[in-house]
C-alpha cells in the first residue's frame, strides 16, 4: 500500500516537531513559549515539499494545491497532538502540562486536553497561514504572461 504525498509529508512534519520538542525537554527548555514558533519551519518544510512534488508532476492548480497543502500540514498537526496527548500522560497527565508555558493562552491550571485543544488551534491557524503564503509564492513563480 503507497501512502500518500500528503501523509508522507505530514509525517515529516510530525517527527520534525516531536524530535524538536524532545531536544527542547531535555535541554529544559520546553517551558519557553516562544520557542514553539519554530515549529513553523517544519510545516513550512512538509507543505513546500508537498507542493513541489505538485508542481514535478505537472499539478500547477491553485486549488488542488492549496487541498494538497492543507492536507499535509493537518495530518502533521492531529499527529503533532496526538503524540503530545500520549507523551503528557506518560509524564503525569495534568502536573506535566501545568510544567509547560505558564503563559500559553490561559491561566489557572490547564488538563492535558484543554492544552492539546488550544494547541489544536494554533496548529490550524498556521497550517492556513503557511499553506497560503507558500501558495502565493509558487503561484508567483510559475504564472506566466
Amino acid at each position: 500500500m503507497k501512502l500518500s504525498r500528503e501523509f508522507q509529508n505530514g509525517f515529516l512534519i510530525f517527527l520534525g516537531i516531536a524530535i524538536y520538542f524532545l531536544i527542547m525537554n531535555l535541554v529544559g527548555l520546553s517551558d519557553v513559549f516562544y520557542l514553539r514558533l519554530f515549529n513553523t519551519i517544519f510545516v513550512l518544510y512538509g507543505v513546500n515539499r508537498t507542493l513541489l512534488m505538485n508542481i514535478n508532476d505537472g499539478n500547477i492548480l491553485l486549488a488542488n494545491n492549496a487541498v494538497s497543502g492543507m492536507k499535509t500540514s493537518l495530518y502533521g498537526v492531529f499527529m503533532s497532538i496526538i503524540g503530545l496527548i500520549i507523551y503528557s500522560y506518560m509524564q503525569g497527565g495534568d502536573d506535566y502540562v501545568q510544567s509547560l508555558s505558564k503563559t500559553f493562552l490561559f491561566g489557572g491550571s490547564p488538563t492535558v486536553m484543554l492544552y492539546s485543544i488550544c494547541l489544536l488551534f494554533e496548529g490550524i491557524a498556521s497550517t492556513v497561514v503557511v499553506t497560503m503564503l507558500l501558495l502565493l509564492y509558487w503561484n508567483n513563480r510559475l504564472v506566466t504572461d
